[in-house]
């Protein structure tokens, strides 16, 4: 996708917010299942409680109601409910509790990984009865034609009469021997 200089910080930004949602949404899960009911406090307005439960939609409408301390604040990778100053953010890093979790999360999954064989199917095509292009050559009927007299193909005494298609249109009416060239509906005049 190619973005105009000037909508690209505008795009970047929105990219960074929904990846920060993301997170938050992702990581929520793990956080304070046990007590839904703790109180947080917001690290945007420090006057906010709320409850665990509701932290990571309130750090997202904060987020947007402070941009300033937005800016000054950065979100830690293993949980997105940690929004830690800047400068502090290596330290919180190396001591985050929940980088253990994760971690542990990394570690049994390339265990996993190894032990992991695949197995092959076993599942095979059913046969099939069908043989088109032999239905083709048995069938005996000829193919409709609009307008066209119908033959009987078979070998009765009716076999040289012509069938005539029977209309449904009142008498005195006629079915048009041939479409006009431009349709009444499709005229864009």
């Amino acid at each position: 996708i190619l973005l105009k200089k000037s909508n690209a910080p505008g795009m970047l930004k929105f990219y960074k917010g929904l990846l920060s949602f993301i997170l938050t949404l992702l990581f929520s899960l793990s956080v304070d299942t046990l007590d839904p009911e703790k109180l947080l406090q917001c690290p945007y307005d420090k006057n906010h409680q709320i409850r665990a439960c509701r932290f990571p939609y309130h750090l997202i409408k904060c987020r947007k109601n402070h941009p300033d301390v937005a800016d000054k604040l950065a979100t830690c990778p293993f949980n997105a409910r940690h929004q830690v100053p800047r400068a502090e953010i290596s330290h919180h890093i190396s001591s985050c509790d929940d980088k253990c979790c994760i971690e542990q999360d990394v570690v049994s999954q390339t265990r996993n990984l190894g032990q992991e064989t695949l197995t092959e199917s076993t599942w095979q095509c059913p046969p099939c009865d069908e043989d088109w292009d032999k239905d083709l050559w048995e069938q005996t009927s000829t193919p409709f034609v609009w307008g066209a007299a119908t033959y009987c193909g078979n070998n009765s005494p009716a076999s040289n009469i012509v069938m005539e298609h029977k209309s449904n249109l009142a008498s005195g009416m006629r079915v048009p021997k041939s479409l006009p060239y431009v349709l009444p509906w499709k005229n864009s005049k």
